[in-house]
């Protein structure tokens, strides 16, 4: 029987509810144990009490009490065929690559893992055809939510997959987004610093659940509430009607920016969660009728770039990711140039 162990949640597990993160690790665990381990106080994170459904975060310790050889065995391997029509778009994704890291331009609509009501057409389950000769799959060290595009970095080896979950954990990569939102937000430039809790209410497999911003004053006496930060550009504007805007996660919360942009009032086009789209916009010029035909009804978020430090070479690395297809489509419809954009709108030298 195997003693008390500690592991650290990882950069790309962040937000899980506790017991779904310890199936994940020890998928012959019962869901009565795990509960049993929460109520008599073995199971903690950082120390402290859990219930099953505490969200964790990425980098906190779960203490693991003993379980027992039978329950650390490895569940029976799932064998899933990926199509070949999969495994094509998967390749055509690859944007940049190395023997160490992988990007991808992630699809609109694909997820980034699996889970409640997601199947098994996500990216961590494409990742075996991204193999191109090495012996273990790529491993996924952040994600984007289903309906955001962009660059996603996969790591090839376990070491990899540490060094860069380390720096995205100590915010020492910088990720710079794409949108399109409803009017023009004033100042052109500047900082979101609303606290977020998760809303009450939820849909089939939670994936209805959305964030709620919390006055940074209120975050502290908030149960839940978890500060976030988001700086923002406005990079050009459509009259008064719409805006591009540059966008960087300083702080790395569930929906942040969807959430963070649609607070002061300029929602991201097709985000009906916040308040996006067509049907809760109407006949005012904004959300997804904001162009008629011309503007897609799909979420216009966009991983556009990313900058690190490269673990192995220690190089600055810089991906950019092409638009997708239905916002290339609302920039030609309305007459934007990405070649017009500055890498970095936040970092440029004084004029």
């Amino acid at each position: 029987m195997s003693g008390v162990q500690t592991r650290i949640v990882g950069e790309d597990e962040g937000d899980q509810r506790l017991d779904r993160w310890m199936r994940r690790h020890f998928p012959l665990l019962t869901q009565g144990r795990i509960e049993k381990m929460c109520r008599k106080g073995e199971l903690r994170v950082d120390g402290g009490r859990v219930k099953t459904a505490t969200r964790l975060e990425a980098g906190q310790k779960v203490r693991i009490p003993p379980l027992g050889d039978e329950a650390e065995k490895p569940a029976p391997k799932y064998e899933r065929k990926i199509t070949k029509s999969d495994a094509e778009m998967i390749k055509a994704s690859v944007i940049w690559k190395d023997e160490h890291i992988i990007a991808i331009n992630k699809p609109s609509g694909l997820p980034s893992q699996g889970g409640s009501g997601q199947g098994d057409r996500h990216v961590d389950g494409l990742a075996e055809a991204l193999m191109f000769g090495f012996k273990d799959k790529p491993k996924l060290v952040h994600r984007l939510d289903k309906d955001t595009s962009g660059v996603l970095l996969l790591a090839r080896t376990d070491r990899v997959a540490r060094a860069l979950s380390e720096a995205l954990r100590h915010r020492n990569v910088r990720k710079i987004y794409w949108s399109a939102v409803a009017g023009v937000p004033h100042p052109r430039a500047g900082s979101i610093k609303y606290g977020l809790v998760k809303a009450p209410g939820r849909g089939r497999g939670g994936e209805a659940e959305k964030m709620r911003c919390v006055h940074p004053n209120e975050v502290a006496t908030t149960e839940g509430a978890k500060r976030a930060h988001t700086d923002y550009a406005v990079l050009t504007a459509l009259g008064s009607r719409m805006a591009w805007l540059a966008m960087v996660p300083i702080t790395g919360r569930t929906h942040q920016l969807r959430a963070h942009i649609a607070e002061i009032g300029h929602p991201i086009i097709g985000d009906g969660k916040y308040g996006g789209s067509q049907q809760e916009n109407l006949g005012d010029g904004w959300g997804a009728g904001i162009g008629g035909d011309g503007i897609s009804n799909k979420l216009h978020l966009h991983a556009q770039t990313i900058i690190f430090e490269h673990p192995i070479t220690k190089k600055e690395i810089t991906i950019t990711a092409p638009l997708p297809d239905h916002m290339q489509k609302t920039w030609d419809y309305v007459g934007w140039d990405v070649t017009h954009a500055p890498l970095d709108p936040f970092n440029m030298p004084d004029a």
